[in-house]
């Protein structure tokens, strides 16, 4: 059962600039996702905005451009986005952002602080936000996160399989950023069975990541 908002209800608007914006009041995320996923799934737009008037909070899905947006007003504003390569990606955007706002989505993928940064390659992308984890404790937390998307355990319990049963041309962005953070932190690759999908990254385990890791199982 969803936790009720405290304080509660809260209200979101839902828009696609036709002017037809939609208001709702709702007592807890799950019934705020079930209500923007009908508005959603019955509209076709190439962007759709959710906005938290009261916390000045605003996620906007961008399926014609392939893109998410996030932005907060306050002392300190701030706009970021997010390049989506799958088309599943946009809902669940929405309910983390109706579960937690704007800071739900922390760990949602690669955001980035300039709209024009997406037009780089998966592989430059990857590698700037890569360069963003500066300290070990921030570094091995992004790859748990990256793991936690796609990964698994290999039966024998000596790697952590990356992206798992993912082709080459899948997730480019998040594999160059986790090769970086691979060569960051000093971990040890290896190379993947010749059976396996290629865009597979195996890792030899380390404890510095099982505890992270165990925390996003």
């Amino acid at each position: 059962m969803a936790r009720p908002y405290k304080p509660g209800p809260k209200q979101f608007v839902f828009a696609v600039g036709d002017g037809n914006d939609q208001q709702v009041t709702v007592g807890d995320a799950q019934e705020a996702y079930m209500a923007f996923s009908d508005f959603f799934r019955g509209r076709e737009s190439d962007t759709y905005t959710v906005t938290d008037e009261p916390a000045g909070q605003r996620l906007v899905l961008m399926p014609g451009a392939g893109v998410i947006s996030r932005s907060k007003d306050g002392d300190q504003p701030r706009s970021e986005y997010l390049k989506v390569d799958r088309p599943n990606r946009y809902l669940p955007s929405a309910m983390l952002f109706f579960e937690n706002g704007f800071g739900g989505l922390d760990r949602f993928g690669q955001w980035f602080g300039d709209l024009d940064d997406l037009d780089a390659s998966p592989e430059t992308r990857g590698t700037a936000r890569a360069a963003t984890f500066t300290t070990e404790a921030a570094a091995i937390e992004e790859v748990a996160r990256i793991w936690s998307n796609s990964g698994i355990v290999d039966p024998t319990d000596q790697y952590y399989i990356f992206f798992d049963s993912h082709d080459a041309d899948d997730d480019r962005a998040e594999r160059a950023e986790l090769l970086k953070l691979i060569e960051f932190l000093g971990l040890s690759r290896v190379e993947a069975p010749v059976e396996g999908a290629g865009g597979e990254v195996w890792v030899r385990t380390d404890p510095r990541l099982d505890t992270e890791f165990a925390r996003w199982s």
